[in-house]
């Protein structure tokens, strides 16, 4: 804690490694703890933020005043969560080196990022290195499409907060730390590129009155009407011929 720098999060993978009052019978493999092992949490939070103001811990699943957001792994929940958390997913199948790992697709990576986001929290994508330091060139080229993705819809995802219904079908949506702006992400039903249909209908969600609607990464400007408490959004022949989004396309509106 004192001698690396600027530290931002102290992030203990250990859970094993607690006092047996917190010990969750319910979990399978908490059972088989049967030594106490109080690190004194509070001693070493005292001590590690002394050096590192406004540091966050991760006190791996060991709820408690000194968890300050919770981490599931190689999952994404089902729902809204009420609190700060993280999932800690890996690209390929192992979390360390695997030579020939089988890494999930660009999209699949993308979609994941999007449904994480949508329910309010934030994606830590794992990535082995090889005996020599360095990623497998699949693992660059997986990085290199995400970031030709974000490049073009990066505000919908950055800094987002979470914006009811949240998901409808293969839509999801987010708003603007300050929520000037809102986002529905329209992901495509196959691999590759997205085919708009004439009309995208945004069930669950009204948007406000004289709300401009566009498409991230093209400057129409887009009709629609409110409708039993639907937003339908008309797509251009013009717009569907010219603009081919990967992965998911973005609707942006802002009143």
């Amino acid at each position: 804690m004192s001698e690396y720098g600027k530290v931002d999060i102290l992030w203990l993978d250990g859970g094993w490694v607690r006092p047996l009052s917190t010990v969750d019978t319910t979990v399978e493999w908490q059972r088989g703890i049967k030594t106490n092992q109080d690190i004194d949490m509070k001693r070493i939070a005292t001590m590690a933020r002394s050096y590192q103001p406004g540091l966050l811990i991760v006190d791996r699943t060991v709820t408690g005043p000194y968890e300050n957001y919770t981490t599931p792994e190689q999952e994404v929940p089902h729902e809204l969560l009420p609190y700060p958390w993280e999932s800690c997913i890996t690209m390929g199948n192992s979390w360390s080196y695997v030579p020939n790992d089988q890494y999930k697709s660009a999209q699949d990576i993308v979609r994941m990022l999007i449904r994480i986001v949508s329910r309010g929290g934030n994606l830590l994508l794992n990535i082995g290195p090889g005996p020599d330091g360095d990623w497998d060139p699949v693992a660059y080229a997986r990085l290199a499409e995400i970031g030709e993705w974000m490049r073009i819809n990066g505000e919908a995802i950055h800094g987002s907060k979470p914006l009811a219904p949240y998901e409808s079908g293969h839509i999801f949506f987010t708003q603007s730390g300050n929520g000037a702006a809102k986002y529905a992400f329209y992901l495509s039903s196959d691999e590759g590129e997205v085919s708009l249909p004439s009309q995208v209908v945004l069930k669950g969600f009204e948007a406000a009155p004289k709300t401009k609607i566009s498409l991230l990464g093209s400057k129409a400007d887009l009709k629609w009407k409110a409708e039993k408490g639907n937003t339908i959004i008309e797509i251009p022949a013009l717009v569907r011929s010219k603009w081919k989004g990967k992965y998911a396309v973005v609707f942006k509106m802002v009143k």
